[in-house]
């Protein structure tokens, strides 16, 4: 990675975090690509941040630095965010280079499934790992790399770099990673203060979107990324991935009003979500979820969960765009959008209705919405 140059605006804070890892990097535990920037030069101040994109010095970037809410259901809503320990312990002293892609290999199938790409992959690790072209892998960039492996969204990220709606990865110093800024919210409450945030009501969702919102047609542009970002996750060379977190929070959009997913931690790959749901005992369906909204059903004879999900991507993103786009869409579409929302919703997760199904009700989704605003200002 080229030197970092400019400042740029940083989003995430944090805390704690930059003494952790430039003591580990001063010791030789990790390595990265940022890790001199970041604690020999200074040229990446906490708080703020570097881009190294011809062209983009001095926009926004992300450093994302494995910060975990509590999980005491007793901490107050302020409770400070705390650093996940990372251990670097692996790989271990005297792994060969052959051993560690295996090593690689084999996680990733764990992870994604059984997949014949997940060797180009593995191989894009080590490319990764090797950041200053010295055709070798220390230990110090193997143990790093693996502990990126490890966050979720890092691996998705990975996954889906060469897909235009996810954000690009810029660099990284052991398990931290800097990616482009973190887009705007389509989440209508992104505007209000932080402490009045839970206070909207959802009746007042609508109209926000409409008052304070991009214009319609652009919300419709950021709707059509939004369902092309859905067709990405449904069978891509590294499988299928599950959005078990679908709310508007996590539709971004640039400058341009392309979309991005704002948020991949839950984005889930196919793979890891079965691997959680095979013979989970069950009550009822609500003890067969993944992330916040990633539902099977519950077998309740054999009380086990069963392996299709309830909601699929497309019909739960058809949710959101009701409340999305139906305020504000131009008269003479708004009841054949209606419809075509109201059927994409009860699609189903059933394996036999998801392949033709799907695409033919998307496709006429994002055929609806472009002829809408095709050959305007806004395209």
């Amino acid at each position: 990675m080229r030197r970092l140059r400019r400042l740029a605006h940083l989003v995430l804070f944090c805390p704690f975090s930059k003494g952790l890892q430039c003591d580990q990097y001063r010791k030789g535990i990790i390595s990265g690509s940022i890790c001199q920037d970041l604690c020999h030069l200074h040229q990446v101040e906490w708080r703020t941040c570097l881009s190294s994109v011809p062209g983009q010095q001095g926009k926004e970037v992300t450093i994302k630095c494995g910060i975990e809410e509590s999980l005491d259901s007793k901490a107050g809503a302020d409770a400070a965010p705390r650093r996940e320990l990372v251990l670097f312990d692996k790989p271990t002293r005297g792994t060969s280079i052959k051993e560690f892609q295996e090593m690689t290999l084999s996680f990733l199938k764990a992870n994604l499934g059984d997949l014949p790409s997940l060797p180009a992959l593995a191989a894009q690790v080590l490319l990764m790992a090797d950041f200053n072209k010295d055709h070798r892998v220390s230990l110090a960039e193997a143990k790093s790399v693996w502990a990126l492996l490890q966050r979720n969204e890092f691996l998705l990220l990975l996954s889906l770099q060469e897909k235009e709606h996810a954000s690009r990865l810029l660099g990284y110093c052991g398990d931290l990673y800097l990616t482009e800024g973190v887009p705007h919210s389509s989440w209508p409450g992104a505007v209000l203060p932080p402490l009045l945030r839970p206070l909207l009501p959802p009746a007042l969702h609508g109209a926000l979107q409409q008052w304070l919102g991009p214009a319609w047609p652009r919300r419709a542009k950021i709707a059509v990324g939004l369902l092309e970002f859905v067709e990405e996750l449904f069978h891509g060379a590294y499988g299928t991935f599950y959005m078990c977190e679908t709310t508007l929070a996590n539709v971004g959009y640039t400058a341009t009003y392309d979309f991005r997913m704002a948020d991949l931690q839950q984005v889930a790959p196919e793979a890891t979500v079965r691997r959680f749901l095979r013979g989970r005992h069950c009550e009822h369906s609500s003890d067969c979820t993944y992330g916040r909204d990633c539902r099977a059903p519950c077998d309740t004879l054999l009380r086990q969960c069963k392996g299709d999900l309830v909601q699929p991507n497309l019909a739960k993103v058809c949710e959101l765009l009701q409340d999305y786009l139906l305020p504000g869409a131009p008269a003479g579409l708004r009841a054949a959008l209606g419809k075509q929302l109201r059927t994409c919703t009860t699609l189903s997760g059933l394996a036999s209705q998801v392949e033709a199904h799907h695409s033919l009700v998307l496709s006429h989704l994002k055929t609806l919405l472009w002829k809408e605003i095709s050959n305007t200002k806004y395209t």
